[in-house]
């Protein structure tokens, strides 16, 4: 058999590398099978999002910004998991964002506040057995998408670094944390939101808690 070109397996060898440092990057709560056994439905929250973006945006405009790209992995993440759900692949389901945004509205929760609620608080008002949540900081307006332009040095290094974002999903009764991702954002990562989350889970599906593959190897 003829051996792989240098530059295939140096491109595979990445691979396995890449795999291997994202699973790092996730955590699994001890308790979480006793904390899940009675989860049926999750609502995903827009994300908490810190921008730097330089001196020349105004606050006012940082913090619209900021809103915006929340919400845009909220709605990132509603269309992964419901791609998943058409395929029966996970043991729960998601709340649909816009039921989950209207009931916050509803509670006068909004995007500028809901940081003072707890994870208890906010699953009693959503009705639902648990939260998806998470944190996006980041040097780019990443709904817009993500520059392009690269060299080959840049794609093998992953430059330039964008920023990070953490997923993490949170017990509804006990507000105790059970699972999280986190992982750096650079041009290798997506070319906007949808597309990094896409990559993001799908890297991390082999220890995604909810999905019935990893169930039944346990």
């Amino acid at each position: 058999m003829k051996s792989l070109p240098r530059i295939a397996l140096f491109s595979l060898l990445l691979l396995v590398w890449g795999n291997a440092t994202s699973q790092k990057n996730i955590y699994l709560s001890n308790s979480f099978d006793g904390l899940s056994s009675d989860h049926q439905i999750l609502a995903i929250l827009p994300f908490f999002t810190n921008l730097e973006l330089g001196e020349d945006v105004a606050p006012s405009e940082i913090r619209r910004l900021e809103q915006q790209e929340g919400y845009a992995v909220q709605d990132a993440l509603e269309t992964y998991f419901g791609r998943g759900k058409k395929k029966k692949k996970f043991t729960v389901n998601f709340q649909n964002s816009e039921d989950t945004n209207a009931l916050l509205a509803k509670n006068q929760i909004s995007f500028q506040n809901i940081d003072r609620y707890t994870i208890r608080e906010l699953s009693e008002v959503l009705g639902v057995d648990g939260i998806v949540s998470g944190n996006l900081d980041v040097n780019i307006l990443l709904s817009n998408g993500v520059p392009t332009e690269m060299s080959f040095l840049d794609y093998i290094l992953g430059d330039a670094d964008y920023g990070r974002i953490g997923i993490k999903i949170s017990d509804g009764k006990s507000g105790k944390l059970l699972w999280k991702y986190e992982q750096e954002i650079n041009r290798k990562s997506g070319k906007n939101t949808d597309d990094l989350i896409d990559k993001m889970m799908k890297n991390a599906a082999r220890k995604f808690p909810y999905d019935k593959e990893n169930l039944n190897k346990s």
